[in-house]
């Protein structure tokens, strides 16, 4: 499938726990929290506990948040040092009992979870990373349950040019970004392939599953230059209730920051 090398995020925690508790990064999760809570009663009929599987889930925010509210979690990333303060996180919480935390290539697994289907799995922040998106969504939905549900999150394609131009107001960056399908993170200083929705969304019909949902991540923050203003709590506030507004009506979620992709395996 192709990806980066793991010591790439083991030398980026520090900035990626620092990312997180940014307003942009609690944006992040808290609207693909709601996007993704549109959708559990199908992953998990009545509510009732189920299996998890976060895919690259890194240091576990996500995986975390599920196990405490009573699902089996199996989180897995090829980075040792996400997987410690995933571990950390978890135990913190008082969830490590219902959390298992594999350190693997996402390309092992068929081999590693052969036999286990999961109800709900998550393909957060990996396809930019990756070089063969459909054998990655293929690996996802094989050892998803028929019924089930899956997550993608992506970088935007269509979002950098749009941002570079409107905050930083350099046309030029911003021609060269719509021109360039290999773009450098500033969190993990590694290089990254941005995605459309529609190309995601032409693979996962192609691989037979059906997509219930597509949604923005970010409509408008990124574009925002006054990012000392994000930090004050009432203005983080009503920006997050019009993120969530946003988050599933034309033309906000086409140029979103990053999109937001959920997908159910066919009953066969």
């Amino acid at each position: 499938m192709g990806r980066v090398s793991s010591g790439t995020f083991d030398e980026a925690i520090s900035a990626w726990r620092q990312w997180q508790d940014a307003p942009w990064g609690r944006l992040r999760y808290a609207i693909a929290a709601n996007n993704l809570g549109r959708h559990l009663d199908e992953a998990l009929p009545g509510g009732a506990p189920g299996h998890v599987l976060d895919v690259a889930g890194g240091n576990g925010v996500e995986a975390v948040r599920l196990a405490t509210a009573g699902h089996k979690v199996t989180l897995v990333d090829y980075s040792a040092q996400m997987l410690a303060a995933a571990a950390e996180i978890a135990r913190k919480a008082g969830v490590a009992d219902r959390m298992t935390i594999v350190e693997s290539d996402v390309a092992r697994l068929p081999e590693l979870l052969a036999g286990l289907e999961h109800d709900l799995v998550l393909c957060h922040n990996l396809l930019p990373y990756v070089t063969d998106v459909e054998a990655t969504l293929r690996t996802c939905l094989d050892v998803l349950r028929p019924g089930g549900v899956l997550s993608v999150i992506a970088n935007n394609a269509h979002s950098e040019p749009l941002r570079v131009a409107v905050r930083e107001q350099d046309p030029s960056a911003a021609l060269e970004a719509l021109n360039s399908p290999v773009r450098m993170t500033r969190t993990f200083g590694a290089p990254m392939t941005p995605r459309t929705a529609d190309e995601v969304i032409a693979v996962l019909s192609k691989l037979g599953a059906r997509v219930d949902g597509h949604y923005g991540i970010r409509s408008v923050c990124d574009y925002m230059a006054d990012d000392e203003r994000k930090y004050d709590a009432s203005f983080y506030a009503e920006l997050e209730r019009l993120e969530i507004a946003l988050a599933d009506r034309l033309p906000y979620k086409l140029t979103a920051r990053l999109f937001h992709v959920v997908a159910v395996k066919p009953v066969a």
